[in-house]
């Protein structure tokens, strides 16, 4: 199995979700082994910032990286759509300090992918095989990863709140580009009208909208539509961790499992689990049908 990149360039623009200002987003081929990469085109100098769970230095709200005061926010689901279609290089250009937040998911970026195309490269695909499990916790949130022959993710929530069935707060999928895409690239991220109003007073989510979030009040989902899934909510958190995780660097082979984690424990446990190179192996496969997970193909 080889690494990916894309075959072309190709852009889309966007709504910021904090600015509320038009985003244009670029990306570029790459290089073997020169992982994904952002760069801000709006500055001057183009500084350029890796995709690397080290560098993430704020999680309200999303997942942001921060390197010699330059900033790439709301990265998890671009990064999502790049992991679900095993993406290994790639330049990312942004013209602004987040990425455009589309309609929530990492649906449109599956498609951006999809329309420039994935070509294979000679350098073979690297994987991260977790050996020895690793757990962090926060009250009584938590996540882990557990040694496994493929890479499945388990989430739990626990909302108390009329518009949360409780039978739909738990999901689990068994990774490949198909189940990704199918099930999971969808989910739209989610949050309640009153935290919507505190952020704006901040200058915080002033291109949130029904647009591009599920939207609830007290008592229910504002949005007209309803959800795409039954099962949306946890869906987008499972979502939000596949970005979140592939800021290890490599593709995962681990069983996650979770609840009511977020973007502060899901970099948590990367953080840990790098931290011993006991923890894990870095493996390749000569035969693509031997890998544990499948990729849609180039």
């Amino acid at each position: 199995m080889k690494q990916r990149t894309i075959a072309a360039p190709v852009h889309i623009s966007g709504v910021g979700l904090h600015s509320g200002k038009e985003v244009l987003l670029e990306l570029f081929p790459s290089d073997s082994n020169t992982g994904i990469v952002f760069e801000r085109s709006d500055l001057s100098d183009t500084p350029q910032i890796k995709a690397d769970a080290l560098l993430v230095q704020d999680t309200m709200m999303s997942s942001n990286l921060v390197q010699d005061g330059v900033r790439i926010g709301t990265v998890e689901h671009l990064l999502s759509a790049i992991a679900g279609l095993g993406i290994d290089n790639l330049l990312i250009r942004v013209s602004a300090a987040e990425i455009p937040i589309m309609d929530g998911s990492a649906a449109p970026f599956i498609e951006l992918i999809r329309q420039a195309g994935i070509k294979w490269q000679a350098a073979d695909k690297q994987f991260l095989q977790v050996l020895r499990a690793v757990r962090v916790t926060d009250a009584d949130k938590w996540a882990e990863l557990l040694p496994y022959d493929g890479y499945q993710l388990n989430f739990e929530i626990d909302f108390d709140h009329p518009a949360f069935d409780k039978r739909y707060q738990r999901a689990s999928l068994e990774f490949s580009s198909e189940d990704f895409v199918a099930n999971l690239s969808a989910a739209r991220t989610f949050g309640f009208l009153h935290d919507i109003e505190k952020m704006r007073q901040h200058n915080l989510a002033l291109g949130g909208s029904m647009e591009n979030a599920i939207v609830i009040d007290d008592h229910k989902i504002m949005n007209m539509e309803g959800l795409r899934y039954a099962d949306e909510f946890v869906r987008h958190k499972i979502l939000d961790a596949v970005g979140d995780l592939s800021l290890c660097g490599y593709s995962l082979l681990a069983q996650f499992n979770a609840y009511k984690s977020g973007h502060a424990l899901n970099n948590r446990l990367i953080r840990k689990l790098l931290s011993d190179k006991n923890n894990f192996e870095i493996v390749t496969f000569n035969d693509s049908k031997k890998a544990p997970v499948a990729y849609l193909e180039a």
